[in-house]
Parts: structure tokens; sequence; C-alpha cells
């Protein structure tokens, strides 16, 4: 029971105390092999960070920027969070969560030359949502983000305060690079933040309580754990008093271990009058539903909600 238990809170980011434990002992879960290489695209370029030692260990981030940028060109910046199984990796490889892992640059060439296709969504995929999204594609075209996947390790974000750490890294350490060394826009408007799992846990919790940096923050099946469902209210409101016009976005799928949650969620900020997308699309929560909705989704809301104010 415990091993399954363990398995489990690797993959899927379960945030019980038990599991938490279990997955932060586990050694084996990227064993198999040498590191797959890293993934050639035309359309971008990847960048390998060494940010120095963190309050966790050493600072490690992958940075995804358009390669067909000219000189006077500026890109909104997502900052894209993964899951509690690339935070039990070592730095190097749990930075390439959403690079490689996640099939994130695959995503990325995909969205600049569309359709999409059923294979792009690995199978997961509700037609009438991909025509929709090929119908706005159409319309206009994906503008190109600069993508921010910083690795963090596993934490429990039950409260604000058990962040602070990572929030400081991403706001202090992992930003400021961006925007001297990559042709990222500075306006807070044109920067999110997104993840999944516990990434999109983390991700709602950092950019809800520094509003003033994001203009679009959003969690894709986030593992809303222990909080009661008013506190994300709260969170939300007091995020939006701040910025009246942040974007929100919450994303669940059909067979999402945490679909119930994100869902009550939803279904709270709506009753609180508090604007957001929410989506509820195919897929389990498991790698492959990253390597096919799930970085499709991020890149392309994120290009949506940013490249008007970048």
């Amino acid at each position: 029971m415990v091993t399954l238990l363990g398995r489990r809170a690797v993959v899927l980011g379960v945030t019980t105390g038990v599991a938490t434990a279990f997955a932060c002992s586990r050694t084996d879960v990227f064993a198999g092999g040498p590191p797959a290489p890293l993934p050639v695209s035309a359309n971008v370029r990847l960048l390998q960070w060494d940010l120095g030692m963190q309050p966790w260990g050493p600072g490690r981030a992958v940075v995804v920027v358009p390669s067909w940028a000219g000189p006077a060109d500026r890109f909104p910046v997502v900052v894209a969070l993964h899951g509690r199984g690339e935070a039990v990796k070592a730095p190097a490889e749990g930075a390439l969560g959403w690079p490689r892992d996640y099939a994130m640059v695959r995503a990325y060439d995909r969205l600049r030359a569309p359709p999409l296709r059923d294979a792009d969504y690995e199978g997961l995929v509700d037609p009438a949502r991909m025509a929709d999204t090929n119908a706005a594609l159409a319309k206009r075209p994906f503008g190109g983000l600069i993508v921010v996947c910083p690795w963090l390790p596993d934490v429990h974000p039950a409260a604000t305060a058990d962040i602070g750490a990572c929030s400081r890294f991403v706001l202090d350490v992992v930003l400021p690079r961006v925007r001297r060394e990559t042709p990222a826009s500075s306006a807070p408007e044109a920067t999110g933040i997104d993840g999944v799992s516990l990434g999109g846990i983390l991700a709602l919790r950092i950019g809800l309580t520094s509003p003033d940096t994001f203009g679009a923050v959003g969690g894709i099946q986030a593992a809303f754990g222990d909080n009661p469902v008013g506190d994300w209210v709260t969170l939300a409101m007091s995020a939006r008093v701040r910025r009246p016009d942040l974007k929100l976005r919450l994303l669940t799928s059909h067979d999402d271990y945490f679909h119930d949650p994100v869902t009550n969620v939803s279904r709270a900020w709506t009753g609180a009058g508090i604007a957001h997308e929410f989506a509820d699309v195919v897929g389990p929560h498991d790698y492959v539903f990253n390597r096919g909705p799930g970085s499709i989704e991020l890149l392309f809301w994120n290009d949506r909600a940013l490249h008007e104010r970048a």
C-alpha cells in the first residue's frame, strides 16, 4: 500500500504527508538509462542556466526562446512550473520537464505550423475543442513566448509561507535574468505563470500573491490539497484588487485525480464574481497528458492572454 501511494505521489502530485515523505525518499524515479537528448527545433533555442545556490541547493532553469527574434522584438514571458515527478529528480534533469519530457518544444513547433491534429494531443482531444483552437490560430497565428522552466524542489504548498523561498527565487532571481539576457518584454502585464499538478498549485500561489508581477496566472490539473476552497477565493479576490485586469485560468481533465477540487475552486470563484477561464478537457493525470494537451494548452492560452500586452 505504501509503495503504491508513493508511486502515485511522485507522478501525480498527491499532497499527503506520507506520500510526500515517500516521494522524497525515492531514488529510481528517473532511472532507466542515460538522459534523452535535448529536443531540436528550428523555432526555438534552449538556454540551460546555472542560477547559483538556493536555500534548497543548486538553482537551475531551462529557457525556451523564439529563434526568429530580431533586434527590436520583445516577447511575452511565461514561467512554467513542472510536476512532482520532476521535483524529485536532480535539478538539471528536472528543469527539462516541460521542454523535453512534456514535449513542449514539439507543441511549440506545431502551434507555429497549424492545423493541430489528434497526434499532437497524443490522441487526447475533443474534436470541437481542437477545431476551435485551429480556427483561432488561423485568425491570429501563434506569436511566440519565452518560456522559463525553473527547477523547484518537492514542497508542500498548503500555505503561502511554505513556498516563500520558491517565490523569491522566481521573482528575484529567475525573472530579472530572463529580462537581462533574452528578448523578453519587461511589462508585468506581459508576464504569466502557469504549471501542472504540483507546479499548478505553486503557480497559483506565487501568481495570486504577486499580482504586481504577473498579468496572467494559470493552473493545469492543480494539486489542490489541504486548503479550504474559501482560502483560494480570498487569494484571488485580493489579487484582483491589486490588478483588476489579471487573467486567470483553471484547467482540469476528465480523469484528473484533482478534477473535483479544481472544479470546486472554479465554482467558488464564479460564485464570488471572480471572472476566470475554466476548461475540463480529455485525458488522465499523467505524462501522456503533459506531452499532449498539457503543453499545447499552456502555450496557447498564455500566448492569447499575454501577447496583446507585450
